[in-house]
């Protein structure tokens, strides 16, 4: 698991700060039974609402699928390599930290 970094929110105004961190995972859940369970973890975390048509609101918790081996997925709600994470400093920064490496954005 990374480090947790405290960044300002990406893509709306918020008073709040945002945690970020990545870890990795050995899972026998396919893709998509580890989206389905992530995203039960959210609800039981308080989280309501999803982030639809890139707006975004605050949130309790956002828990992501950034990689699933070296596997590539598209299908409706999953997409595998997530499609912006090499965007945002704060996923590539966790990221790289627990993978051993230094990214250039």
């Amino acid at each position: 698991m990374s480090s947790f970094i405290e960044t300002e929110p990406q893509g709306f105004l918020s008073e709040h700060k945002f945690l970020n961190a990545c870890c990795l995972v050995l899972t026998p859940l396919t893709p998509r039974q580890c989206l389905q369970e992530t995203q039960a973890i959210e609800r039981r975390l308080g989280r309501r609402e999803k982030t639809e048509d890139c707006r975004y609101h605050d949130r309790t918790i956002d828990i992501d699928l950034l990689l699933y081996d070296d596997l590539h997925v598209r299908e409706t709600g999953l997409t595998l390599p997530h499609p912006r994470m090499q965007e945002r400093e704060f996923v590539m920064t966790p990221l790289c930290e627990i993978e051993g490496t230094s990214h250039e954005l």
